[in-house]
């Protein structure tokens, strides 16, 4: 646990080379807006947001779910880069600049759900890769080796995330990476208009069986599972201004792209469920290339939840090796991709919403409302320091951030047509601000 003692002693001893979860000095911050434009594109290009895609029809119509997919975009990346902002105005990652909002060992509670939820993501991306690297096979060979693939995905990850995130942005995906996968959406993007009647596509209409709002959620959901972890990277920037567009523009245009691209496949193969989009791309002519592509691209994902599990972990046990916590988890992420089934997507990527969206309303409400963008990092490693409050856990932090978990429940069940992102959100953030007038006031 925790060094813990009298004193203000610090928590948590020096990082690894990949800084564990140190702030990152000012001279190691290398990353500029471009590179962080090529990150952001390349993490939000990837099957499973092709199949998120697919979730948003036929429950719309094709027009709306373009229309949910814009909006939904708008709102989700500008949490995203917002969020992003703590990290490179401090340098430390996200789940350290929640300390002020949870108290540090408040914030013990979201590092361990984002474990959780990121050996879960990990585990999807490495199942998904691994599935349509085995459609490439049985469509050439007739062969089948999913259980292989898994073996194979989940070490390159695992190596990506042991080697950090600076050198794979500059030695994999400006140099190689962001290049092919571009020029293979690019190719997807106009066999679907050549080969498809996106008039007649867009004149279908929708089942009803989601609503907009709802959809709008669906899309929120991919950049807002990003929010816990987007500072573990922004912190490498050598400003904040290029740290914030990068991420916002990068993200962007790989989300809306990648989630149009999901829904006009899924109408246009005329595929019955979202998981058969694999084998249906694998079907197309010269589709198996493209699909090769991207599930070599789609490590880098992987990687991302690999490296952040491992910073989230360190949050409460900080004197974990870096590297060994990595390497264990890309083991678990591979167990789980072998026997995990894919089935509750959809659920999986709401109930990431639930949790994650008001989080950040907490944490906007401190760092921006209340502290005007000033924390003390110094103190946010102090035992009984500035933000120790109440044995370690700031509870004005933790009942805002549960009434909006709440309400973006009961947005989502009770009144789908709402929507749940912006109540919820909207909730934590002002529920913080009046709890924490009150306690003060007490």
């Amino acid at each position: 646990m925790l060094a813990e003692q009298a004193g203000g002693q610090e928590v948590g001893g020096p990082g690894p080379a990949e800084w564990g979860i140190q702030p990152v000095p000012q001279a190691a911050r290398r990353l500029r807006l471009t590179d962080y434009a090529i990150l952001w594109a390349d993490l939000g290009i990837g099957l499973l947001v092709l199949v998120a895609g697919s979730l948003l029809v036929p429950g719309l119509g094709l027009g709306q779910a373009l229309l949910a997919i814009v909006v939904g975009t708008v709102v989700g990346n500008l949490l995203l880069a917002l969020a992003g902002v703590v990290g490179s105005d401090l340098g430390v990652p996200t789940m350290v600049a929640l300390r002020p909002a949870l108290g540090v060992r408040g914030s013990w509670l979201p590092s361990a759900l984002n474990v959780v939820q990121l050996v879960g993501w990990a585990a999807f991306e490495i199942l998904i890769m691994a599935q349509a690297a085995n459609a490439i096979v049985q469509t050439l060979f007739g062969w089948s080796f999913y259980r292989v693939w898994v073996g194979v995905f989940a070490v390159v990850a695992t190596y990506m995330a042991v080697v950090g995130p600076v050198a794979v942005v500059k030695t994999w995906l400006e140099k190689v990476g962001v290049w092919v996968v571009l020029a293979t959406t690019l190719w997807l993007t106009w066999y679907l208009v050549t080969h498809y009647d996106l008039g007649a596509l867009l004149a279908q209409a929708g089942t009803g069986d989601l609503t907009f709002l709802g959809g709008v959620d669906l899309v929120v959901a991919m950049p807002v599972s990003w929010l816990p972890l987007v500072a573990d990277y922004s912190r490498f920037a050598r400003r904040t201004s290029s740290a914030f567009w990068g991420t916002y523009l990068g993200y962007f245009v790989a989300n809306v792209w990648f989630y149009a691209l999901g829904a006009i496949l899924m109408l246009g193969l005329k595929l019955q469920d979202p998981f058969d989009l694999i084998p249906g791309i694998a079907a197309l002519a010269g589709g198996w290339l493209a699909l090769l592509i991207i599930l070599v691209d789609e490590t880098d994902n992987a990687f991302a939840n690999i490296y952040s599990t491992a910073v989230s972990a360190q949050n409460i046990f900080p004197r974990l090796p870096f590297r060994a916590v990595a390497v264990g988890i890309g083991a678990v992420c591979a167990v789980l991709a072998a026997t995990l089934p894919l089935a509750e997507y959809e659920w999986f990527l709401l109930l990431i919403g639930s949790i994650f969206v008001p989080l950040f309303g907490v944490l906007a409400a401190d760092y921006f409302v209340l502290r005007r963008r000033r924390y003390a990092v110094g103190e946010l490693y102090r035992v009984a320091g500035a933000y120790w409050y109440a044995n370690g856990v700031n509870v004005a932090g933790i009942v805002a951030w549960g009434l909006g978990i709440a309400t973006y429940q009961l947005a989502a069940t009770q009144w789908p047509w709402l929507g749940a992102t912006l109540p919820s959100f909207v909730v934590a953030l002002v529920a913080y601000l009046v709890l924490t007038r009150v306690v003060r006031n007490a």
